[in-house]
């Protein structure tokens, strides 16, 4: 099969603490104004993205990792994942604050939920003036300290504040405690799994005036209680070039600020690639196809691919690969 670069449905989710912004600034098609999460790319289950463009329209892309697995996913990555796809990309928009939370690492979600772990990355697109991340704590802390924190509804004392702007990036490792302020909207990449441990909710009630499920307990034991500061990202911010911002185990992503073409010899990458659009608007194409995106819109690009071209006057790509 000839795979052409790949483009699917946003799978949109309603949260209780979305708002407008992927209506207003990246132009999806939203009707309420508490959606908080665009889900571009997944193959989780019951959220499997499908095709929107080219022929294989309407084919879900679970279905085409079944069919065609080394030719979309890559020889090296097929013999790791097997045909589970091992990356969620998605873009979120936070009207409020959202949850204070965490992710087990991959022994202790395979154990628990017989999942992947969750390790991720956001990309700043817009912020709000005086908007905030919450990103580890602000010192070393004992599980005990910890313990009573939760008790005592002190949290947010040991907690650690990031002012953010567009352009910021942050690595989140599994195990840190973490959560996106009101006024960020990002893109973020991480691992396919959907395992959160929700600690603190700031006391919210849903629609129906229910607190949230905390997951305390399961908490204590998956997180990093250490002072750490190795989330924030510095890269290269160097015009019309591949720009590394993360290179981990899960994923490694690359920022692209182009102002002309580029043409990518990718024969030997044995991954697929993932463009997400945080700015302008591009045309990518392979040896069979080429797909249009703009800002808030993400391609895939099969393995079997041997050039990538990137036809753009002014566009800011997030490359993600395995």
């Amino acid at each position: 099969m000839n795979l052409y670069p790949l483009k699917f449905n946003p799978i949109l989710k309603e949260r209780l603490w979305g708002g407008t912004k992927l209506k207003d600034v990246l132009d999806k098609p939203i009707e309420n104004d508490i959606t908080g999460e665009s889900w571009e790319l997944s193959a989780v289950k019951g959220d499997v993205s499908v095709v929107a463009n080219g022929d294989l329209s309407g084919a879900s892309l679970q279905d085409l990792i079944n069919k065609y697995p080394e030719a979309l996913l890559g020889k090296s990555v097929y013999a790791r994942f097997g045909t589970e796809f091992p990356i969620l990309i998605k873009f979120i928009d936070a009207k409020q604050d959202l949850s204070i939370q965490l992710h087990p690492n991959d022994e202790l979600a395979k154990k628990r939920h017989n999942s992947f772990g969750k390790t991720e990355m956001w990309y700043i697109m817009d912020a709000d003036k005086g908007a905030e991340l919450i990103v580890g704590f602000n010192k070393d802390v004992t599980k005990e300290e910890y313990a009573k924190s939760i008790e005592e509804d002190t949290l947010l004392d040991l907690l650690n504040y990031e002012s953010v702007k567009e352009g910021d990036t942050f690595f989140i490792n599994t195990g840190k405690m973490h959560a996106i302020g009101a006024g960020v909207l990002l893109a973020e990449i991480q691992q396919t799994s959907d395992i959160t441990y929700r600690v603190f909710d700031f006391n919210r009630r849903d629609k129906n005036g229910n607190l949230r499920e905390l997951h305390t307990d399961l908490a204590l034991d998956a997180i990093d209680y250490t002072k750490k500061d190795d989330f924030k990202v510095t890269y290269s911010d160097k015009k019309d070039s591949v720009n590394n911002m993360v290179s981990c185990p899960y994923f490694n992503t690359n920022i692209l600020e182009l102002t002309k073409d580029l043409e990518l010899d990718v024969e030997k990458r044995d991954s697929f690639t993932i463009y997400m659009c945080v700015g302008g608007k591009a045309t990518i194409s392979n040896e069979f196809g080429s797909v249009s995106i703009k800002k808030g819109e993400t391609t895939l690009v099969p393995a079997q691919s041997k050039k990538i071209n990137i036809i753009t006057t002014s566009a800011k790509l997030l490359e993600v690969t395995i």
